[in-house]
């Protein structure tokens, strides 16, 4: 049977949960102050190589927040429209369970956790390792997900931190971004690329080399693609091509109907290796486009 509501407005006060209090903005000096200091840390770790594994690292960890952020939003959404909200991360597995609290999960019970099969659980209880459970994601929801998106950018991902004390450094430095204000997002968006950047030039030593962002600007701007157009990238890298592709088309949307044109039916990628293809999705969700197509 459906639930009774109140019949009064002061039942209905009763019930109804207090708002969190909205979490300052991070300025953007002190984002980049935050990213820098994780970095340092990641440095004192002696299962890291350079920037190759620790951007990496850095990404994955921001990747979950990112989510749960936009979980919690939607939540929201949710909430106030009466409708069911099914999570695409469940407890105890959500950043908010092990992450969000400093005094949480550290040393070598968070290494467990992380990497494990089988291991304990924020909650105390015995299941799936964090990891594990992530890949299990995928074949849960319908094909192109958000779910099926984190399975597959997990599949690829290994934690190579060998200390525990310093990744829990780390958890706490990243709970300071809120992915759910669009100032941060806008700050942070510049931030990521400088250090793709970084890890590109690192990378050209090993014979790779990205496209320069001037050089992929230009080009779009000639290709000049407009909505109801597909455009897809082959060998898509770290989605440069179409983060521009997407920058290009968006101040363009008009109704919520192009929207999801444009989050849906537009921007497609293949990357074939592991590393490339997780920071593609990190840096098209960071722009704005909230499933990636990238195979």
């Amino acid at each position: 049977m459906p639930a009774r509501k109140a019949s009064t407005a002061s039942a209905e006060k009763k019930t109804k949960a207090p708002r969190k209090p909205k979490a300052a903005l991070t300025t953007r000096e002190n984002l980049s102050a935050l990213i820098g200091t994780a970095r340092k840390i990641l440095r004192k770790d002696k299962g890291l190589n350079g920037d190759v594994d620790r951007l990496p690292l850095l990404t994955w960890v921001m990747f979950l927040k990112f989510l749960d952020d936009l979980e919690v939003v939607h939540e929201e959404e949710a909430d106030l429209d009466g409708k069911p909200y099914q999570p695409i991360i469940e407890a105890p597995y959500r950043w908010r369970d092990w992450a969000a609290r400093e005094d949480g999960i550290t040393g070598d019970e968070l290494l467990a956790f992380i990497g494990q099969d089988t291991a304990v659980r924020a909650d105390g209880s015995k299941g799936k390792g964090l990891f594990a459970y992530l890949r299990g994601l995928g074949g849960q929801g319908e094909k192109g997900s958000q779910r099926e998106v984190v399975a597959n950018v997990f599949k690829g991902i290994q934690n190579r931190m060998v200390s525990g004390y310093l990744l829990r450094d780390i958890v706490n430095k990243i709970n300071g971004i809120h992915f759910s204000a669009s100032e941060e997002m806008h700050t942070l968006s510049h931030l990521y690329e400088s250090m793709l950047r970084e890890m590109r030039d690192a990378a050209g030593d090993a014979g790779e080399f990205y496209t320069p962002r001037p050089v992929v600007r230009f080009m779009v701007q000639v290709m000049d693609p407009c909505l109801g157009e597909t455009v897809l990238d082959p060998a898509c890298g770290t989605g440069g091509f179409l983060v521009e592709a997407y920058d290009h088309i968006a101040p363009k949307v008009t109704s919520p109907d192009q929207r999801r044109v444009l989050q849906r039916e537009t921007l497609f990628g293949q990357e074939a290796k592991p590393l490339p293809y997780m920071l593609a999705q990190m840096n098209l969700l960071l722009h704005g486009l909230e499933a990636p197509r990238i195979a």
